[in-house]
């Protein structure tokens, strides 16, 4: 018989808010797998759907950087919130963006490109300021988006000091028109991603695995119902259908306006601007999260 520990236990009462007897049961049903156990709560109608599981809990900054048509983020973590707001260590991101574009994304190339005014690599510069700061430092993961033509906007929530705070976001619009004319969209769509947190931008670019298990968990919600299967199916449609308007950014309700959804404000300014529009991609990168989301795309 599997060994349930009283931490697992907790952490699946954090992750789904169902009671101390319940978690354990359905641990005990999983042979101790949490995901599985959350599947089998959600199944028993004992736990709300998580869109993230774990929420953060490491300290730190999110950082951005915004070109023309391209943008970046970095997330550099510290062990207390006080050293976050340091102004040594703020300076320290801001050297770290400076070089986030050419790394493209990619967290160990950062990691070892050399910053002009010190000479030393990035990681040099980290070890560095743990020795002024007195506490461990780490930058996590990096993000890049960029278009051809068009536009990358930005947005930082919650921030401390310039381009620097607890969420960071980048939204790439594809489009012939000039960035003049999609900045408010831009910076609009960023707010919007940073409130709701979506998964893709549209349906085909939600994980195909994540849609069959919600699929399946809402097939057996819709069995303990006693309806017909052909009835079934249909209530597990439309249940899909509200789990598509949570996850999908272009049928959001957009945060400016919930009568209208995202994807219908964006063809209405192509409408007015008379040149299309496309949402190319969007990163969303929340402090102490295992990693951003959103769909990454480049030019």
């Amino acid at each position: 018989m599997t060994t349930i520990s009283a931490a697992l236990v907790k952490e699946l009462r954090e992750r789904t808010g169902a009671g101390m007897m319940d978690c354990k049961k359905a641990l005990s049903e999983t042979g101790g797998d949490l995901e599985a156990a959350v599947d089998w709560l959600r199944k028993k109608g004992l736990a709300a759907a998580a869109k993230k599981a774990g929420r953060a809990t490491s300290e730190g900054l999110i950082g951005l950087w915004l070109g023309e048509r391209a943008g970046a983020l970095v997330e550099v973590n510290s062990e207390t919130d006080f050293v976050a707001r340091n102004a040594t260590f703020q300076e320290l991101v801001r050297r770290i963006l400076e070089r986030a574009p050419e790394a493209r994304g990619d967290v160990e190339a950062l990691r070892n490109l050399t910053l002009p005014d010190s000479g030393r690599s990035v990681a040099e510069d980290i070890a560095e300021t743990i020795a002024r700061v007195g506490e461990n430092i780490n930058l996590s993961r990096t993000a890049f988006l960029s278009v051809e033509e068009g536009l990358v906007a930005g947005y930082v929530h919650a921030q401390s000091a310039p381009g620097l705070g607890r969420i960071g976001v980048l939204v790439a619009l594809r489009s012939p028109a000039p960035a003049e004319e999609l900045a408010e969209l831009g910076k609009q769509l960023a707010m919007h991603i940073a409130a709701h947190s979506p998964l893709a931008v549209d349906r085909a670019g939600l994980d195909p695995e994540l849609v069959e298990r919600e699929r399946a968990i809402l097939r057996e919600q819709a069995k303990s119902s006693g309806k017909p299967e052909s009835i079934i199916e249909k209530m597990v449609e439309g249940r899909l259908k509200k789990f598509y308007q949570e996850a999908v950014l272009l049928e959001q309700p957009f945060v400016m306006d919930p009568e209208q959804r995202v994807g219908e404000i964006v063809e209405g300014v192509a409408k007015r601007i008379g040149k299309p529009v496309e949402v190319a991609g969007f990163v969303r990168m929340a402090l102490g999260e295992a990693g951003g989301s959103g769909a990454a795309t480049g030019s």
